[in-house]
């Protein structure tokens, strides 16, 4: 590794190789070459004068790419597309005169973005359904256990630690049906021409519509998509690439709710992520149990929702047919917000298969509140026993408020029930009043509610896609 220069750290700590090939110049190079391929297949089939041999020897050339011959054109030349052309043609020299035949630069550059957009996108659907998985268990696993409910980051009332992750990975399965959206809308940008208008092809097939529209088809079908871009420029449409940067966006939006959510539940000491055994917290203070993971997330989640602005501000300034002032941008925002993504999952994953819950620590926090929280039931039951409702809120707001001031004012426990029951408007002893503190009173419809979600939204679509789950990931630093 060189260390004298910059090296995105997407290369080195956070995206996975797989992620980084995807958009690595080996796989864009081989996928231009495989879409001169198809172009000479579907032009041979369509009538012109391509034989088999210039197409076999297309093939035979398909991987082996002369990277020196191609950057020593494109010093003189100042054109990547035309360099590559040349450095294919000088290993086929039969099949050199009809590489690229009737096409400009945006036919391969521009089918190559789409093809990769949808190799990454099933990457990220793939390690999504991992993270949605390992989520689906820790909600079975905890659907019965009450912990406090938040609104406004102040006690409310009680949920479970199992229906809270709901909340989590519904966020994710809303973001799985963009995926699965966006990716089913993907269209390549076919064989369009130097302005959209396929000129260029009705020269070569000598004003046939019906024929140049069979090779966009055949085009299509040869790299697995069943359609194109019904009307383009030169270009398909930038914001093709606002879209799925804005699902990458929306899964680094879940993925960030989350992670600040397990920081704050650090911080309680309710739940923690994984913590080795040799990991170290801090350099200055050795006992602590930095939220390192779910801080990462959180970073890396702040960068993609950035980033998924390029796309957004590219599209609304492509002057007309296009402009180049796109093409520095989107190989830079494009491959980045998958990159991030990647990086997202990969944490994530690793954090839901080994989260730590502190039940006891759950459990004290909930009884140092759940006083607060039954006062109604208490209201209630005093009303069974003949009191008036109004003169006993009125009373439960009053030793609600002193056993508050109690609590933040001298640092003492609790203990509104020794005021209540020491309250005769009431009619009931200390005893009677606790038995009513069961915090699974308190939890409503949490164990039925993550049961029937489970059950109805999200084992479907796990056990369709259970050929891709089991994935695990460690961190890398």
């Amino acid at each position: 590794m060189a260390h004298d220069r910059y090296i995105s750290p997407f290369s080195t700590r956070y995206a996975s190789d797989e992620m980084q090939f995807l958009f690595s110049e080996d796989h864009k190079f081989r996928t231009w070459r495989r879409l001169w391929i198809a172009l000479a297949k579907a032009e041979r089939k369509q009538g012109l004068q391509i034989t088999e041999e210039q197409i076999a020897e297309l093939e035979a050339h398909a991987e082996d790419i002369n990277y020196e011959d191609a950057e020593r054109r494109e010093r003189e030349v100042r054109h990547d597309v035309m360099s590559h052309v040349y450095a294919y043609g000088l290993q086929c020299p039969k099949a050199a005169g009809i590489i690229h035949l009737g096409a400009t630069s945006c036919y391969v550059g521009d089918n190559t973005d789409v093809l990769i957009m949808k190799e990454a996108l099933q990457v990220v659907r793939r390690k999504l359904l991992n993270v949605m998985a390992e989520l689906a268990r820790f909600a079975e696993q905890y659907k019965d256990l009450p912990c406090l409910a938040y609104t406004h980051l102040q006690p409310a009332q009680l949920t479970t630690v199992g229906k809270r992750a709901c909340l989590w990975l519904n966020e994710l399965y809303m973001d799985y049906e963009e995926v699965e959206h966006r990716m089913s809308h993907l269209a390549l940008l076919g064989s369009k021409g130097t302005t959209g208008t396929q000129a260029s092809f009705m020269e070569l097939f000598e004003g046939d519509s019906a024929r140049i529209q069979a090779v966009e088809a055949e085009i299509a079908s040869q790299l697995g998509f069943d359609r194109v871009v019904p009307v383009s420029g030169q270009t398909y449409s930038r914001k093709m690439d606002y879209q799925v940067a804005s699902v990458l966006s929306g899964i680094a939006q879940s993925a960030s709710k989350f992670a600040y959510d397990m920081r704050l539940l650090a911080s309680f000491k309710e739940m923690e992520e994984p913590f080795e055994k040799k990991q170290i917290g801090s350099s200055a203070m050795p006992y602590k149990r930095n939220p390192m993971r779910c801080e990462r997330i959180d970073a890396l989640a702040r960068y993609v929702m950035t980033d998924a602005l390029n796309p957004a501000l590219t599209t609304s300034c492509q002057f007309f047919e296009r402009t180049l002032d796109d093409s520095a941008n989107k190989r830079i925002a494009m491959a980045e917000a998958f990159l991030g993504v990647d990086a997202i999952l990969n944490i994530m994953m690793n954090v839901c298969d080994g989260l730590v819950v502190y039940d006891k620590v759950i459990r004290q926090r909930v009884m140092n509140e759940l006083p607060f929280m039954a006062t109604e039931n208490i209201m209630m039951d005093a009303v069974k026993r003949g009191g008036n409702r109004q003169e006993l809120h009125e009373r439960l707001r009053v030793h609600s408020q002193a056993a508050a001031r109690h609590v933040k004012e001298e640092g003492g426990s609790n203990d509104l029930l020794s005021r209540l029951s020491a309250d005769p408007a009431f009619q009931m002893n200390l005893e009677e009043m606790e038995s009513i503190l069961q915090p699974e009173r308190f939890t409503g419809r949490c164990s039925e509610q993550v049961e029937a979600y489970l059950r109805e939204v999200i084992r479907p679509v796990l056990e369709a896609n259970a050929d891709l789950l089991g994935e695990k990931q460690e961190m890398k630093v």
